[in-house]
């Protein structure tokens, strides 16, 4: 298993059906209440190991582009909304189909933690990732 994230412990909304969806840093401690834990970054996370980070389905293939990560790496915090923005369009387009199986694959746990790397708690494309998935999930 592997994941961590401190953006919440708590969940931010329960979910028709009860289902529980949280984010959190993959440097935070893992923890049994996290339920069903999902790495949702391209590159695993510096410095923390398999044990540690107590993934259970690392979903490489609903991040970020690797050009527009690279971007947001290189852009200044105010671009946060273009950056935002554009990863929204690459999840309704080029990455739709991998987002769909991610909600369909999470629609099965009753608590899931989408786990990331990134310092910004509020800045970050788990975020944006989020918000994908509550429009995909039952709620």
């Amino acid at each position: 298993m592997v994941s961590s994230l401190s953006v919440e412990t708590t969940p931010r909304a329960v979910l028709a059906g009860g289902m529980e969806l949280r984010v959190k840093r993959a440097y935070d401690t893992a923890d049994p209440s996290d339920g069903f834990r999902v790495l949702v970054d391209r590159l695993w996370p510096r410095g923390v190991s398999t044990e540690r980070a107590a993934i259970d389905l690392w979903a490489k293939d609903t991040t970020p582009s690797p050009e527009l990560r690279r971007e947001w790496h290189a852009a200044p915090d105010d671009e946060w909304g273009a950056y935002a923005d554009r990863y929204r369009a690459e999840l309704a387009h080029e990455t739709a189909p991998a987002l769909a199986r991610l909600a369909e694959e999470l629609r099965r746990h009753p608590i899931v933690t989408l786990v990331y790397a990134a310092h910004d708690e509020r800045h970050n494309h788990a975020v944006v990732l989020e918000e994908a998935l509550r429009g995909l999930l039952p709620g």
